[in-house]
């Protein structure tokens, strides 16, 4: 999956509109204007596509979880330069202050049934023996399971309109 097509998806699932995305941006520390937001947000064959680095990824995500848990003490977090799917997994986790029982119904309810310790292996060390690279499949599974779940309740602790 491409960073803009995660993006895309999160908006979608979250409902979010463009002025909303922005202020994600914003929270994190990061301006986008509208223009900009809007080539994010374009299909991946549209030649005018802005496509986002891991760097910019990572700012979103960061946007997302002040949004959803609030500022840290210590001011906004320092992107991470690189991102793996791992990364990404874990920060939507953190984000939307997911349990690992949620996480495996979104596996189960997008036909993708995994074990605990399965779902666990993705949030190891990578220099443990039992850790798993979370792989673009898993990724866009749990990004399905996720829409599904939340097709059925809100997301715990979602607040659309605080971000105007």
């Amino acid at each position: 999956m491409t960073h803009n097509q995660i993006v895309r998806r999160l908006r979608y699932i979250l409902n979010y509109s463009d002025a909303e995305m922005i202020q994600l941006f914003a929270l994190a520390g990061y301006e986008v204007d509208m223009q900009e937001m809007q080539d994010i947000l374009r299909k991946n064959d549209d030649p005018e596509i802005l496509e986002l680095s891991d760097k910019m990824l990572a700012v979103f995500l960061n946007g997302l979880i002040i949004h959803f848990r609030g500022p840290q003490e210590g001011g906004i977090p320092e992107p991470e330069e690189k991102l793996d799917n791992n990364a990404i997994l874990r920060k939507i986790k953190i984000a939307l202050q997911l349990k690992s029982e949620d996480m495996l119904e979104m596996y189960r309810l997008a036909d993708k049934p995994i074990s605990p310790h399965e779902l666990s292996s993705f949030f190891r060390n990578p220099s443990q023996k039992q850790y798993r690279l979370c792989n673009n499949q898993y990724l866009r599974h749990f990004l399905l399971g996720l829409q599904l779940m939340k097709q059925k309740k809100p997301v715990e602790g979602e607040q659309n309109s605080d971000l105007q």
